[in-house]
């Protein structure tokens, strides 16, 4: 839990942000807010969508990778860029070095989905498949980055990802008053860390929750147990939450965090499901986990504990991507 001197983030991280915000905003979508009415009974909750899985690249990637790529100085981008990913920044990166006219390697773990691996070959990625691990990810990029001298634009260890992935909660709190709550999926954190630096700068008071799956509960642990858990691989549903924190980000998340909500393989397909039925939008596994802790009455006393019994919380949610094989649903 964060302590009540951590509830003012610094203003050169605040900063970093808008100045992030103001780089991408020519390229990037102000992706819609949606709403349901069905949902919020459900929940007993108000809740705000943000859209990300209508993002460019259909995710809120683009918007780390277009900060990070477009901070960079002509001679440093002239080599291109080579990266580690399971698809979704992995695609983002390849668009933005197109927009830069740099070649983009991108390093994919050969069990990455079919939908992925398209999008990042649609944007002229350069694909180098590993064996499903974080360490032989981050060898073959190393690899590539030696042999090519491209710069390395790493999914979320890097100021500059994480600045541009808080851009999504700025805009969402800035279009939404007083909400009560934040909730995003977590994997490697640049979107979770960058969510609650925005959120705590803009309303201190609000809590920032995490989503991950309860077969892929490293942040959870490290959490926990204050000690950075870094698991090899994990064969969740979820694969854009297959990736561990770094240092970094665990910092972040240890000063802003209100908790970790574990959600069930079955629990993300079911909430994936209601969000197509109710929002008529398609979102991934690693999307669907943000709405599937809302689900659970245990989660949403917790989460309204701290808010007036005259009102129902204001609950922000935030679907991360929409990058998903629609021949192979998991849900019917």
């Amino acid at each position: 839990m964060p302590s009540e001197t951590s509830q003012v983030v610094e203003k050169s991280a605040w900063e970093s942000i808008a100045e992030a915000h103001k780089r991408i905003a020519p390229r990037v979508h102000r992706t819609p807010v949606l709403r349901s009415t069905t949902l919020d009974a459900m929940c007993g909750a108000e809740l705000f969508f943000k859209c990300e899985n209508l993002q460019k690249t259909g995710s809120f990637k683009i918007r780390g990778a277009t900060n990070a790529i477009f901070s960079l100085t002509d001679a440093e981008a002239a080599r291109g860029f080579v990266t580690p990913s399971s698809g979704n920044h992995g695609a983002a990166v390849a668009c933005a070095a197109a927009w830069r006219g740099v070649p983009a390697w991108i390093v994919m773990p050969k069990n990455a989905p079919a939908a992925k691996v398209s999008g990042v070959e649609a944007y002229g990625g350069k694909i180098t498949f590993c064996e499903p691990r974080i360490t032989a990810r981050n060898e073959t990029a190393a690899r590539i980055q030696a042999e090519t001298g491209a710069a390395l634009i790493h999914p979320y260890d890097d100021d500059r990802i994480i600045a541009g992935q808080a851009t999504a909660a700025k805009e969402l709190l800035e279009e939404v008053e007083a909400l009560d709550a934040l909730l995003a999926p977590v994997s490697g954190g640049g979107l979770l860390s960058g969510s609650a630096l925005s959120a705590k700068h803009m309303r201190p008071g609000i809590q920032v929750y995490g989503c991950e799956p309860a077969k892929a509960d490293d942040a959870y642990q490290s959490l926990r147990t204050g000690t950075l858990h870094l698991p090899e691989s994990s064969d969740t549903i979820a694969d854009g939450l297959r990736a561990s924190l770094a240092a970094r980000t665990f910092a972040i998340l240890q000063r802003h965090l209100s908790g970790i909500f574990l959600v069930s393989e079955e629990e993300i397909i079911g909430a994936m499901k209601l969000i197509w039925e109710r929002l008529k939008v398609i979102t991934e596994p690693s999307s669907a986990i943000a709405l599937a802790p809302l689900l659970k009455p245990q989660v949403m006393e917790s989460i309204s504990s701290d808010v007036a019994r005259t009102r129902r919380p204001r609950i922000g949610i935030i679907l991360s991507g929409g990058n998903v094989d629609l021949r192979a649903l998991p849900f019917k």
